[in-house]
């Protein structure tokens, strides 16, 4: 088996610095690297943006200005880089915890805050953390999650998501309450889990109003079981700006073909984009299935898909890794590899209002690289991975495969990154 673990970014320079070291505007330039049409091309990074691509060696030849720092690409598949539109920055890798899940505003900030780098080191260079508000917690685990994203800035861009529990009748009032103050603190996005309220459309309705007095995106989580109740949130959520989102409606995959294609046909006119969770659902949600992501793309809906749970109690062996589900898409549910990336990238950074990513001039230098020539073989074998974000390498992952001499391993020629000698 492969032996994977992360490593501090390397790139050769003429002072010989580290480009995690660099400041954003410095230039970098990606060598040699494959992209998925098959070309083989050289990347110039500037301003935290693709300043050229050319075909390999050219950028680097006489007569172009020199770059401050170079990163070897060869042997690489050049990607935009995932995003991660559905993670638990208060719950993650809790798993171990011994009673209660611990809310000590300090543990919160170091779980949230290695989370975060762990999936920055799987490619994630912008991630949106849902946390609960209110309860136990107040909004102490929200603080906590706002603090990591400061600390986290120039590494990835981490938004978080105000989850407030009820928000109907009497015991709602206080919810509302802290809802707004969530969005004073610094939460930017609204959300919360109507299927656990009392009166789920008043929740959905509460939250649309909320959202339209701060001008905030909103998403929910429901498992998607009612139709009526969906085709009247998208009726309540059509036009609404910067966006709705739902997820992981896995319940849309236990319902007739038919009542699937009309509910997908009110999303679609809706403009409500779905977050599936291949790897498993979340805390408040059914975790078995996934939403129906073949035939809600169909009907036009936006389909990303998250992580969920990252080892804590909802999915004690979640890895967070959006290689991951792409990889569950294409293998488990019929994706073309190329459709499943796009879950995990441009529709993911979508639904996050961020800029499109693309390898070509002028747009954002975030980006990740994977071992590998085909992005079929890359989901499958996703080992190795160099992550860009901002315009600079923030994380490394190498792995080795090794085998032990033989003559069939000799005689065959088999694709190893080491040579060392196994016993």
């Amino acid at each position: 088996m492969p032996d994977s673990q992360p490593q501090p970014p390397h790139s050769s320079s003429p002072s010989g610095a580290s480009s995690a070291g660099r400041h954003e505007g410095a230039d970098l330039l990606l060598c040699g690297a494959r992209l998925t049409d098959g070309r083989t091309v050289d990347v110039r990074l500037a301003g935290g943006r693709i300043e050229a691509v050319g075909t390999a060696g050219s950028l680097a030849a006489g007569g172009t200005r020199a770059c401050g720092a170079r990163v070897d690409l060869g042997g690489y598949l050049l990607l935009p880089a995932p995003a991660e539109p559905h993670a638990h920055g208060d719950t993650a890798l809790s798993a171990d915890a011994d009673g209660p899940l611990p809310y000590d505003p300090r543990d919160v900030q170091r779980r949230a805050t290695e989370a975060a780098l762990l999936q920055l080191g799987h490619g994630a260079t912008a991630l949106r953390a849902h946390v609960r508000v209110g309860d136990v917690q107040g909004l102490g685990a929200l603080a906590a999650v706002l603090q990591a994203r400061r600390s986290l800035c120039g590494l990835t861009e981490l938004t978080t998501v105000a989850m407030p529990r009820v928000l109907t009748g009497v015991a709602g009032a206080e919810g509302l309450a802290l809802l707004r103050d969530a969005l004073k603190m610094g939460a930017s996005v609204v959300g919360g889990c109507p299927d656990l309220d009392p009166d789920p459309t008043g929740y959905a309705e509460a939250v649309l109003e909320v959202a339209s007095e701060h001008g905030c995106p909103v998403d929910l989580h429901t498992d998607a079981t009612d139709p009526a109740r969906l085709a009247r949130l998208a009726a309540m959520a059509g036009g609404l700006r910067p966006g709705v989102t739902l997820g992981p409606c896995a319940g849309l995959g236990r319902l007739p073909a038919e009542v699937v294609s009309r509910t997908a046909d009110q999303l679609a006119a809706a403009g409500v984009a779905v977050v599936c969770l291949p790897q498993g659902g979340c805390a408040g949600v059914d975790r078995k299935g996934t939403a129906p992501v073949r035939l809600l793309r169909a009907a036009g809906v936006r389909v990303a898909a998250g992580s969920g749970a990252l080892r804590d109690a909802s999915n004690p062996v979640g890895r967070g890794d959006p290689l991951e589900a792409a990889y569950l898409l294409a293998s488990r549910y019929g994706l073309r590899p190329e459709d499943a990336y796009d879950t995990v990238s441009a529709s993911a950074r979508a639904v996050l209002g961020l800029p499109e990513v693309r390898v070509e001039a002028g747009f954002p230098a975030e980006l990740l690289a994977v071992r590998g020539d085909r992005l079929a073989g890359a989901l499958s074998l996703a080992y190795s991975r160099i992550v860009v974000h901002g315009g600079r390498v923030v994380a490394r992952t190498s792995a080795v495969r090794e085998y032990c001499n033989s003559a069939a391993a000799e005689e065959l020629g088999l694709p190893r990154q080491g040579r060392g000698q196994v016993p």
